[in-house]
């Protein structure tokens, strides 16, 4: 977190309860056969919340979490999916191992008191 967000309580919230998810969620996609390989990985092109695997199958996932289940599956913006899309490219490029792999683009949807939805293929990968 920059320095100027470590004073905003709300944006300390915000950043907080993102890594509550993240963590729910991968907990989650453990729960369900998937390994993790890497969570919030940055790159130039972009970042994606969680990269997992299972078999063949390597999933780019986007958490959201909310107060409403239905308000997190209607929060993944076209910018993200870019973002998520160019990140997904930065990760093959640096593991070419996985070029052999299914790739698809999740949801991992977070709200309290619930259990997490997974959206196996929300969106198809969006041009960078």
């Amino acid at each position: 977190m920059a320095d100027a967000d470590k004073s905003d309580p709300a944006r300390q919230a915000a950043f907080r309860l993102g890594l509550s998810a993240e963590a729910r969620a991968a907990a989650f996609l453990i729960a369900k056969g998937f390994r993790i390989a890497a969570k919030r990985w940055r790159s130039a092109a972009g970042e994606v919340d969680i990269v997992a695997r299972r078999g063949k199958l390597l999933i780019f996932v986007e958490v959201k979490a909310r107060e409403r289940i239905d308000d997190a599956a209607y929060s993944v913006t076209e910018r993200q999916k870019r973002r998520i899309a160019g990140a997904a490219a930065a990760w093959l490029a640096a593991n070419p191992s996985d070029a052999s792999c299914d790739i698809r683009f999740d949801a991992l949807l977070i709200a309290p008191r619930r259990w997490p939805r997974h959206i196996a293929a929300a969106f198809e990968e969006a041009p960078i």
